[in-house]
């Protein structure tokens, strides 16, 4: 079986390539290269580019992604052909280098249909490659390159990782785990919606299907929706329009399904309707929504956010769904929550099949502050919860100096609170995919959508 890929990317997910397509692609990359947040740049080379077809769009966005997340492998195959990236001045020439790689790579395509997208006087300037240098580059064979010995290191190579972080995982999972959890994260990310109230998710479906729109449920998540089409047309159908999708990977619905008391039998989560629940670190406030959706009109949701900016953009989607229950005061009051979820910055690790460009960007000593900082957020609202309160610690991080670290040295220091185990929260059958002892261990091999973590933290009655 050959080291390199050995097939491509669909027709259907790819989108059309165009020689504006590639441009606004190799443009944004660039900006990636400089230290510009992908998204961020993609935004800024569509919005340059003007009068892209969606189909064009698509493939740009596509393409971005893709050269961030394989760029390792691209820049191997790169010196196998004795191009070697340091001997490439220029960015630009690099980054043309890595989209004729990628396009033959991924996309089985030809010279015939790269010329086109590539050739002078275009795409990217400046540039120093003449046109027979890509044709060479994307025709020439490609030999088998020689590889590390070392499990971690051909597995970083293999699959585009940088190799401490591959070596940190090696130390937590067996290989075929590892392995496994790498593809899945140089996956493209299918679309994930959740089902909200009133109805169930088979009426949403349905009406999905009327609408001509492909789409599945995830059994992992009891509301969990995958659309299995990549044309995204659900953004335009009547039951999208009357709020009754809300756009969420598995992953962090499952975090909110963690928020839910324990049923005494049963073997599952029980309701929150009629609770008070504080979301502390609301972000963009997808999970302020669930939650919301959860609690019912009869509760209350509190949330808040180090950035105004993310916490205004949680009150604007609360606002455009009605959702007067759920309200931002600043401080959040938490000695009146029932629930605190504490969903903690972290370093992202597994969410990096939809932010590629972050791998590159991170470091041991990113993941050592990350601990820091994530253990002075708990402890600094330990004090404030209630006596009984329940405490949802939560990471889309697959490292467990933030996550099973985190929660044990916070607890050596609080000891006014215990670990509750989440098994029952998920129930026998999916907490053997999705528990590991007491935690939800969610991998992105097992879970769609990436990687997430979450444990129980249950504040003590106190003295008296």
């Amino acid at each position: 079986m050959s080291f390199w890929p050995d097939t491509f990317l669909d027709e259907a997910s790819l989108g059309r390539p165009s020689r504006r397509a590639a441009t606004a692609a190799l443009e944004a990359h660039l900006s990636v290269l400089k230290g510009e947040p992908l998204k961020l740049s993609l935004a800024e080379a569509l919005k340059d580019a003007g009068g892209l077809g969606g189909q064009e769009r698509r493939f740009t966005a596509l393409v971005v992604r893709e050269l961030s997340r394989h760029q390792r492998l691209l820049d191997l195959a790169a010196r196998t052909l004795g191009h070697a990236p340091s001997k490439i001045g220029l960015l630009e020439d690099q980054a043309l280098v890595r989209y004729v790689l990628w396009r033959r790579l991924f996309c089985g395509a030809t010279w015939a249909r790269i010329g086109p997208e590539v050739k002078l006087p275009g795409p990217v300037r400046p540039r120093t490659l003449k046109d027979d240098f890509l044709e060479r580059v994307a025709q020439s064979p490609l030999a088998e390159p020689s590889l590390p010995e070392s499990v971690p290191d051909r597995l970083a190579t293999r699959y585009s990782f940088p190799t401490w972080l591959v070596q940190r995982l090696a130390e937590l999972h067996p290989e075929p785990v590892l392995e496994a959890m790498l593809a899945a994260l140089d996956e493209e990310p299918s679309l994930h919606l959740r089902a909200r109230p009133t109805g169930s998710r088979d009426e949403v479906l349905a009406r999905l299907a009327e609408e001509g729109v492909a789409a599945e449920p995830v059994a992992l998540a009891p509301g969990a929706v995958r659309v299995a089409e990549a044309s995204h047309k659900v953004f335009e159908t009547r039951v999208m329009r009357e709020g009754r999708l809300q756009v969420q990977d598995v992953g962090s619905q499952l975090i909110v399904e963690a928020c839910r008391p324990i049923l005494e039998q049963g073997g599952k989560g029980g309701s929150l309707a009629g609770w008070t629940v504080a979301d502390v670190c609301a972000g963009a406030g997808g999970k302020t929504l669930a939650l919301a959706d959860e609690v019912g009109k009869a509760g209350r949701v509190l949330a808040g956010d180090r950035s105004r900016r993310r916490l205004a953009h949680a009150r604007d989607r609360a606002r455009e769904l009605s959702l007067r229950h759920v309200s931002f005061p600043h401080p959040l009051p938490l000695e009146l929550a029932d629930v605190v979820l504490v969903d903690a910055p972290c370093s992202g690790t597994g969410s990096l099949a939809r932010e590629p460009d972050q791998k590159w960007k991170l470091s041991a000593k990113a993941v050592a502050e990350f601990h820091t900082t994530q253990l002075e957020l708990l402890r600094e609202l330990a004090p404030q919860v209630k006596p009984g309160a329940l405490v949802v610690y939560a990471t889309c991080s697959l490292l467990p100096e933030e996550n099973d670290t985190v929660v044990r040295d916070f607890l050596a220091r609080e000891s006014g609170f215990g670990l509750e185990p989440l098994a029952p929260v998920f129930g026998p059958e999916r907490a053997a995919l999705l528990c590991d002892g007491p935690f939800l261990r969610a991998l992105p091999s097992r879970v769609p959508g990436g990687g997430f973590f979450a444990a129980r933290l249950r504040k003590g009655p106190g003295p008296g």
